[in-house]
């Protein structure tokens, strides 16, 4: 049975290639959200986006964290890492940067967003825990080939990863 997850993505630029990885089928994954749905939600402020969230989160055994060039350190991404590594489920980080958007372009690489949050008061960041894969290819086709083929994987390792942690 496919694991439940919870995708966290920058929205504006990276939903194209959010719905690429998210349509691949071998999670089930949190469902999309509409520009008329997020701009309601919004509207209600950070309490409501805060709830919003924690029920997109019920029942989710993992946070995939879609990385494009604009992902790391956004207040609302850095809450779903916290807030997924608090409530003990996995979280893992799969760049999608390579992955081409509508318009056929690919995007810039961005940082890795496990470099901006703290592993409790250790000194250390979450990145020296938490991976975040840079799929091998030359190409959109070959990463989306590797994202296919390694997603599930990649999730139950950062299950693994988190009960040990």
């Amino acid at each position: 049975m496919a694991r439940k997850c919870f995708y966290s993505f920058h929205y504006a630029p990276d939903h194209f290639r959010a719905s690429q990885v998210r349509n691949i089928g071998v999670i089930e994954g949190n469902q999309s959200v509409s520009d008329n749905d997020w701009e309601a939600v919004t509207k209600g402020g950070d309490a409501a986006i805060t709830t919003w969230i924690a029920n997109q989160m019920k029942g989710r055994s993992c946070a995939v964290i879609l990385v494009g060039a604009g992902t790391a350190n956004r207040k609302w991404i850095n809450h779903e890492i916290v807030s997924a590594w608090d409530d003990k489920m996995g979280v893992v980080g799969i760049r999608i940067h390579g992955l081409k958007h509508s318009d056929g372009q690919t995007a810039n690489s961005g940082a890795n967003p496990f470099d901006y949050i703290n592993y409790g008061n250790t000194g250390k960041k979450l990145s020296a825990i938490v991976k975040c894969y840079n799929p091998a290819g030359t190409d959109s086709k070959e990463r989306y080939a590797w994202i296919s083929e390694h997603l599930e994987n990649a999730v139950e390792e950062a299950v693994k990863i988190r009960e040990n942690n």
